[in-house]
């Protein structure tokens, strides 16, 4: 099927698939070296298989490349996350061929974004966009990826444990300037992302209902939602309501800026120092996401309807989200005792103090 000459002190092949010739450089000027590569490329082409010097022209950047254009034709909402790990990647692999993708190149990619001090959650989100990219390679026709390396993922601790209690928000909200109470107390209340919050339309409110509808295709996992508005929520969209009407300039959004000249958008500054101001250490505007799942849950409001007002998609959220504190522990052990107390044959145990003999110590 193929043959061996001499270029100068190197040998190459040639060989043929499907009628078409490949010439291929060995690198080396040893007869042996020549002949191992030669049945290796026979082998790959008997099997159906594409010649490996095909895959040695394909680039990491290519698949890269592939990877983003594929975000973005498909209208993925985490495409901004998508290129910043892509970003992290092309720092170490760009240039490399796709056969020099191996376990121990990806396991020297990890050790330097540790060393760089990248969580090992981070560096996990940008080891799938690099998994991602070779399947995507593999699964083309013709393929660029002929295999998939081994990928070793991070142990990575995924309980969340910032959340507010009640105190700390009344504090924070009385600290936050007068544009951001409604939309910190609706965050508080429903879950909410703080992009849903703030893309928040009028035409997704109905007052008359007490109602707030986002369609399929306005939310992170593209479903719908509807939540229903408590008093205090129905007080804080008739207040946006009159707050629009005396604006200098009609809005679509619920929630506007400070000046009322466009839609609140970063507000880190205020948050930061009102957080300072109330004295509850720093904390983070998701704090409040988790916050709305956990006082749902202990409410007694089921887990389902909990995961459709926030909008979360898995249960793996309660596992993550539904911090248990001393007072959770203290409830749950009067909560056992007042089961056992209800039971036939209970008897409450009582300690008996003994008299001591005299000359006992003391």
């Amino acid at each position: 099927m193929g043959t061996i000459y001499k270029r100068n002190n190197t040998y190459w092949l040639k060989y043929y698939r499907n009628g078409k010739p490949y010439y291929e450089s060995t690198g080396s000027s040893k007869e042996t070296e020549a002949k191992k590569l030669l049945k290796r490329r026979e082998g790959e082409i008997s099997e159906g298989k594409l010649p490996g010097i095909y895959f040695d022209r394909v680039k990491f950047d290519e698949l890269a490349k592939d990877f983003l254009t594929d975000y973005r034709i498909n209208q993925k909402k985490s495409l901004v996350r998508a290129e910043r790990s892509t970003g992290h990647l092309k720092d170490y692999f760009e240039g490399f061929k796709v056969s020099q993708i191996t376990t121990p190149h990806i396991q020297s990619y990890i050790e330097t974004r540790q060393d760089e001090g990248a969580a090992n959650a981070t560096i996990n989100r940008e080891l799938s966009a690099l998994k991602r990219m070779l399947n995507m390679g593999a699964r083309q026709t013709p393929p660029k990826v002929d295999r998939v390396p081994y990928i070793p993922m991070l142990k990575e601790n995924n309980t969340r444990k910032g959340f507010f209690e009640h105190g700390d928000y009344l504090a924070l909200k009385d600290a936050l300037p007068d544009y951001l109470k409604g939309f910190v107390t609706f965050a508080y209340k429903t879950g909410w992302r703080v992009s849903e919050i703030s893309n928040l339309t009028w035409g997704q409110v109905d007052r008359d209902q007490g109602i707030v509808k986002l369609e399929p295709g306005e939310t992170k996992n593209d479903e719908g939602r509807t939540v229903y508005l408590d008093e205090e929520l129905k007080e804080v969209f008739n207040c946006q309501w009159e707050i629009r009407k005396k604006g200098q300039k009609l809005l679509p959004y619920v929630f506007p800026n400070w000046d009322g000249s466009d839609k609140v958008k970063r507000f880190d500054k205020a948050w930061n120092k009102a957080c300072q101001d109330a004295v509850i250490g720093k904390r983070l505007f998701h704090d409040l996401r988790r916050t709305a799942i956990r006082n749902m849950v202990r409410a007694g409001i089921p887990e389902r309807v909990a995961m459709m007002v926030s909008g979360h998609k898995t249960r793996s959220v309660f596992e993550r989200y539904n911090i248990v504190n001393d007072t959770d522990l203290k409830l749950a052990a009067q909560k056992q005792e007042a089961y056992l107390q209800g039971q036939n044959g209970y008897k409450k145990v009582t300690i008996v103090d003994f008299p001591k003999k005299e000359g006992a110590n003391q």
